[in-house]
């Protein structure tokens, strides 16, 4: 077949009824005609004997796009598709009147020639925008020095990222995203890490410690997997005080597990991945944020300080934010990764920019894995704050005037708990804990969840009650003491009671 007759061939190819896919090889003519010359049989002859049976299926398997993977270095019999060129015609034979026929011919070719236009632009290597508004790693300028690092880590993380979503009785309950933590290629089924908040149904306050929120086991979940598929997420186990959730998962394929980071550090640049409903990527950039928790949260949170316009494409202002009331980057359960693109903790949203980080993370899961559907921490019946994050004025005073210069101040004291009737009151300092000095909560917190570990090594059991040893300055008297505090192990939300009493 000539050039001429080849390029007609695949120009009709191209726009013809029986038009192949973008990438679908053209059959190949096997028959004797079709070879270069009688003169070659015996070089078809030899190439017939090293190729078996076998691997002539193996290379017609490959040779199918579905069954190629981009690192193949097989290559497919091609046929040139036919140059996009814009038709066009001089100005003179412009004229309707003049040139009725070449002006139709014009017309006709410029719709054929949009027509297959639109159809390249239609391809997943263009893609149209505004589809998908650009992340902060495209026009921030100020994330210049990190960019590449950020992309690798971004995109190394995000392969562990699903999204989530749940519904009672058909009614839709909640959506958030995931991490795979776990698969078993026997079974072919992942685990699912994720917030609690996902089968939360009930939510009455904002005051964790009331411990009035309610969960429903028996709702519907649905994993939307990367390939845009979606699989039925079995209930496992949930643990309340943390807000963690996990799911089991049928999946044929291997998933991408992750990496935990081993430490994370305040004023750290992290990166806060999710997806949207249509399994977008969201990206956000922000900093680790360690202070002192408001008196309704939990213990056990770090923040994400970030930019008010460092998920969107422009940015009007550099002062950085904290939280905001309607925050449009709904990430709960996402992950946040430092940049080598492991995970530094798992989005945990609640009126604040929450975030469990990586230290705690790692400890729950393995006492899941370990002792399965049990992640127990003891509850001490206090709410503290830590004298590290008060202003260095505040800290200078308490050492000049009574060399105290670390510890967890107490907030609130449970009513009727062990604590209250030692005699712990707001304003005691707790110096250590089973010897141990400790400076914020979520050292504390540390320390709780490893104590629970040796327990339950050691053979003990949920919901029993043990003694731990704390060092208190109690303030107005002045006066240090160490204590046999008796505390519960449990691995529900810890409630703490205001105490009341009634006047009249």
């Amino acid at each position: 077949m000539d050039e001429s007759h080849r390029g007609k061939a695949a120009e009709e190819g191209d726009s013809g009824p029986h038009s192949r896919a973008p990438g679908a090889a053209k059959k190949r003519d096997s028959s004797p005609d079709s070879e270069a010359s009688p003169g070659s049989e015996t070089e078809r002859e030899a190439k017939k004997k090293r190729i078996s049976p076998g691997e002539e299926m193996e290379l017609a398997q490959l040779a199918r796009p579905e069954m190629r993977g981009a690192g193949d270095d097989h290559q497919d019999e091609f046929t040139p598709k036919s140059p996009i060129s814009m038709p066009y015609i001089p100005d003179e034979l412009k004229d309707p009147t003049a040139y009725p026929a070449t002006l139709a011919a014009f017309e006709e070719a410029e719709v054929k020639y949009n027509a297959k236009l639109r159809r390249r632009y239609r391809l997943f290597s263009l893609p149209r925008e505004p589809e998908v508004a650009p992340s902060c790693l495209v026009h921030q300028r100020h994330l210049l020095p990190i960019r590449e690092p950020a992309k690798k880590a971004v995109l190394r993380a995000a392969k562990s990222i699903v999204r989530l979503s749940s519904s009672v009785d058909g009614k839709p309950l909640a959506s958030c995203c995931g991490l795979w933590i776990d698969w078993e290629k026997e079974s072919k089924t992942g685990i699912v890490l994720t917030t609690a908040h996902l089968i939360r149904s009930k939510h009455p306050t904002q005051n964790h410690w009331e411990g009035t929120d309610e969960y429903n086991t028996k709702s519907n979940v649905i994993v939307h997997l990367l390939d845009g598929t979606t699989a039925d997420a079995h209930y496992l186990y949930h643990q309340e005080h943390y807000d963690l959730a996990f799911f089991k998962v049928r999946v044929v394929e291997q998933v991408e597990l992750p990496l935990f980071s081993d430490s994370v550090h305040c004023g750290q640049d992290v990166f806060r991945l999710g997806r949207d409903d249509h399994m977008n990527l969201r990206i956000t950039h922000g900093r680790v944020e360690d202070r002192n928790p408001v008196i309704y949260e939990r213990h056990h949170y770090m923040y994400f300080l970030h930019q008010k316009n460092d998920c969107l494409s422009h940015q009007k202002k550099d002062n950085y934010i904290s939280h905001e009331k309607n925050d449009e980057c709904d990430d709960d359960g996402g992950s946040v990764i430092d940049l080598d693109g492991k995970v530094s903790g798992l989005v945990n949203k609640n009126l604040e920019n929450s975030f469990v980080p990586s230290c705690i993370l790692d400890k729950c899961v393995d006492l899941w894995r370990k002792f399965r559907c049990c992640i127990p921490r003891l509850h001490l019946g206090m709410k503290f704050s830590s004298i590290k994050f008060l202003d260095p004025i505040q800290i200078e005073n308490m050492w000049r005037m009574y060399k105290i210069e670390d510890g967890l101040i107490v907030k609130e004291v449970s009513k009727e708990s062990h604590a209250e009737k030692l005699g712990i009151c707001i304003g005691d300092i707790i110096e250590r804990f089973n010897g141990e000095r400790v400076s914020t909560t979520v050292e504390l917190e540390n320390m709780l969840l490893d104590r629970c570990r040796d327990h339950l090594d050691q053979g003990g059991q949920l919901n029993e009650k043990i003694d731990v040893s704390i060092q208190v300055f109690h303030a107005e008297e002045r006066l240090r003491r160490n204590i046999s505090l008796i505390v519960d192990v449990s691995d529900g939300g810890e409630v703490v009671k205001r105490s009341k009493h009634l006047l009249f």
